[in-house]
């Protein structure tokens, strides 16, 4: 906080600002000048208040983002999205039948408690994940062991092949968090892990601040994406959530934030006519909205009127309304980019239809009796609410009954568990490389709750093979059952806008932004 104190002796009386002017003139005299310390903190406007700091508990984007800082995994991604070795030494030794992996931990990294990480650590930390993130669970069921080997070996032990692993075991999101094991609680306590930074405190709907890590114990390989060296160049983070999008802009011109997360699009030019006060960032292939559909009760479980709604949507109009310009949006079927190994063009005929009197038709021999589609949306991200408004739109045209849930970001990921309170609910994922990773509906267990033969069957064939070319074919049988059953349907393709301030230097543009080697010049 800004100390006025010294404002408010300028604005006193003119005898007293007289004698006070005379005084400092004095000691001005008497004392050479010091050169003004430099800051060294680094305040962040998130989108919104974390409903929790434990990483495995939640798969949203926002805690991700702030707890990669004090936590980290075995594996992580470079910046060409290769998977790379991080708190392990190097890639696991797969066996011949690709069940058994055994994985070497680097020596020498510290935990924020002053000792020495372990196997038993990991083992532990490992344990806990495959019981309380989505992405964990999901992961379990292809896991017949984890074992400590000697204080620094881990081996995992799979039922039948499975090639996602590693690129699981790296993500951000719904983390595979290495923490200590005497830390290890439900729900957490204490947040000891081995990041560059770690846990100070936390005020709720004001601030998390996380402090630099000085026994940090950084890999030698060249910074590259999340991989590589990693160096705590500001002394202290200021997570700051403020869920109005406008504020955040506005708080980026006033030079109020370092770092200003997901900006509405419109917000671009204001952005680049403020040369020098702040800098605007796109982000490039940040990632896609899409709607998660509840296949468990309600209106929506019924796979017939899903399909309909599927051919209601125009995905177009719907990005359009999200984002505006066209920099910022493609539209287009295909899960994933040309040029991606899992490009396919399966299922391509579903979407982007826009065809209300086909869907209104479709919904009636399905036997919708125009029962409420409760939307679950916020405002917390702008391109979110702004779609919803569209569906609702596209909807109601094609004869469906629409009721918006306008929430925070908070409530909403803690109401989306509960399959008796909404039938559609709008987010986005990061563009990965491997399909496994998200969204989190191709795995078990994620809201939604998506668990059908056709699924199964496809993702087996999937999953099991560790052939790339191969497993790039085998993705559009899965993409066909996508747009079969509708379990999610993928709006399309974004650039993130976000923006810092002139003096974040070295900051690097990432789907989940973070700030070690950043420094404040």
């Amino acid at each position: 906080m800004l100390d006025v104190s010294f404002l408010r002796a300028v604005h006193a009386p003119t005898k007293r600002a007289f004698l006070g002017a005379s005084l400092l003139a004095a000691l001005c005299v008497a004392v050479p000048a010091q050169a003004q310390a430099p800051r060294n903190f680094a305040t962040l406007a998130m989108v919104a208040e974390p409903q929790t700091l434990d990483p495995m508990a939640s798969t949203a984007d926002l805690v991700g983002t702030i707890m990669q800082h004090v936590y980290e995994t075995l594996y992580t991604f470079d910046a060409k999205w290769n998977v790379v070795a991080m708190l392990a030494e190097s890639l696991p030794k797969v066996s011949a039948d690709g069940k058994s992996y055994s994985i070497t931990l680097r020596k020498g990294v510290m935990l924020h408690n002053g000792r020495e990480l372990n196997a038993d650590d990991v083992v532990a930390s490992l344990q806990r994940w495959m019981e309380q993130s989505p992405r964990g669970k999901a992961v379990s069921k292809e896991i017949d062991s984890i074992k400590a080997k000697g204080p620094q070996g881990v081996e995992i032990v799979l039922k039948e092949p499975y090639a996602p692993l590693v690129s699981q075991l790296a993500l951000p999101s719904g983390m595979a968090a290495i923490m200590a094991k005497d830390s290890i609680a439900t729900p957490l306590k204490d947040f000891v892990g081995t990041g560059p930074y770690k846990f100070k405190e936390r005020k709720p709907d004001q601030f998390v601040l996380l402090s630099r890590f000085d026994k940090y114990s950084p890999r030698k390989e060249p910074a590259s994406g999340y991989g590589g060296k990693r160096e705590a160049l500001i002394e202290e983070l200021r997570f700051v959530p403020v869920p109005n999008a406008s504020t955040r802009v506005e708080g980026s011109l006033a030079g109020q934030y370092d770092f200003a997360d997901l900006l509405p699009v419109e917000a671009l030019p204001r952005l680049e006519k403020a040369a020098g006060k702040t800098v605007p960032i796109m982000t490039p292939s940040f990632g896609f909205p899409y709607l998660v559909l509840n296949t468990k009760e309600g209106v929506a479980a019924n796979q017939a009127v899903r399909q309909a709604i599927q051919t209601a949507l125009g995905e177009g109009e719907m990005l359009a309304a999200g984002f505006g310009d066209t920099r910022f949006f493609v539209v287009e079927p295909n899960h994933f980019p040309k040029g991606s190994p899992f490009f396919s063009t399966a299922g391509a005929d579903q979407y982007n239809q826009k065809n209300a009197p086909k869907a209104k038709e479709a919904a009636a021999k399905a036997g919708y009796k125009g029962e409420p589609i409760r939307i679950l949306t916020s405002r917390q991200y702008d391109f979110h609410y702004n779609m919803a408004l569209l569906m609702q739109e596209q909807l109601k045209r094609a004869g469906f009954k629409v009721e918006m849930n306008v929430v925070d970001w908070a409530t909403l990921v803690q109401r989306r568990n509960d399959s008796k309170l909404w039938d559609i609910y709008v987010t986005h994922s990061g563009q990965f490389p491997e399909p496994m990773l998200s969204p989190p509906q191709l795995g078990d267990g994620a809201p939604g709750w998506w668990d059908t033969p056709a699924k199964k069957a496809a993702l087996n064939a999937f999953n099991t093979q560790s052939d790339p070319v191969k497993r790039g074919a085998l993705w559009g049988k899965v993409q066909e059952v996508v747009y079969t059953e509708v379990p999610y349907i993928n709006v399309g393709k974004f650039n993130g806008l976000s923006a810092k301030s002139p003096a974040l230097d070295n900051y690097q543009p990432a789907t989940w932004p973070f700030f070690w080697n950043a420094k404040i010049k």
